[in-house]
């Protein structure tokens, strides 16, 4: 596997990504992110990749930005995200309000799903929370983190975080900077599952991804996917509305529709 500090799998048309830098418990850094950005790249060039599932090398997920860096920050008196050369640049292009680290994510054109196995913090959580979907271990250990290091909010958790467990909640997370754990906060919206475990999440996550890679249209599926990003945008219903009507009747021209009704008609699973 090298030295890479991320690191992939594909099987059965979904696609691990390890973020692998276990003796630092993932602590993420400049090459860290040019990879990970380069990974989600190639699997977005490749036609046996239909979802895809975010995860840590045990024993953490991602425990937020590199000590080291952060000392180096503060050394300095200014920020470095770490990037250098040309990098990646998946999802940019589709609309100018998701070109930025993380909110690139809404624009890929398949699931991203976040399988949060143990501790995350700053920009790991970040990660998380611009994931499709997220499945979390009961106990790990999360949070924010900015404010204990005299900082704002970070990577557009303050955008992301209200609109996934509203004001009230999101206040008490970004402004206090306080550990949480999924199981503390199931019923919050955040999760699309809390299990037992890192790999029972890991095996949450890569379940939901593989009936997203198989018992739906690829189609549909990336349709459906820039519907619901685009529209959290779109402040007049009417208009969405009439996105969706046009894009129905192009999806009904479709092979993949046809063998949708096909496979409800004969009372089987479709082979999309």
């Amino acid at each position: 596997m090298g030295d890479e500090t991320v690191r992939v799998e594909v099987d059965d048309r979904v696609a691990t990504v390890w973020l692998h830098r276990p003796h630092r418990r993932n602590a993420w850094t400049g090459r860290m992110h040019s990879e990970y950005r380069a990974a989600l790249a190639d699997l977005d060039a490749r036609d046996d990749v239909r979802a895809v599932v975010v995860t840590g090398t045990p024993p953490a997920f991602c425990v937020g930005g590199d000590s080291d860096a952060l000392a180096g920050h503060a050394e300095r008196g200014s920020y470095d995200d770490g990037l250098r050369g040309d990098q990646a640049m998946p999802g940019y292009g589709v609309r100018p309000e998701f070109d930025a680290d993380f909110a690139f994510q809404f624009a890929m054109r398949f699931p991203i799903v976040a399988a949060v196995n143990g501790a995350a913090a700053g920009v790991g959580l970040a990660l998380a929370l611009f994931c499709d979907l997220r499945f979390g271990a009961a106990d790990a250990r999360l949070t924010t983190a900015a404010p204990k290091l005299g900082l704002p909010a970070e990577y557009g958790m303050s955008w992301q975080l209200p609109r996934l467990v509203g004001v009230t909640r999101a206040a008490d997370l970004l402004l206090s900077g306080r550990v949480f754990t999924p199981d503390q906060t199931e019923a919050w919206g955040l999760w699309n599952g809390v299990e037992a475990d890192g790999d029972a999440a890991l095996a949450a996550a890569r379940s939901a991804a593989h009936h997203l890679a198989h018992g739906v249209g690829p189609t549909a599926l990336a349709t459906t996917k820039r519907q619901l990003y685009v529209d959290l945008l779109e402040p007049s219903p009417a208009v969405a509305i009439g996105e969706a009507r046009r894009l129905l009747a192009e999806a009904m021209t479709t092979e993949e529709y046809r063998e949708g009704v096909a496979a409800l008609r004969e009372k089987r699973p479709p082979q999309f």
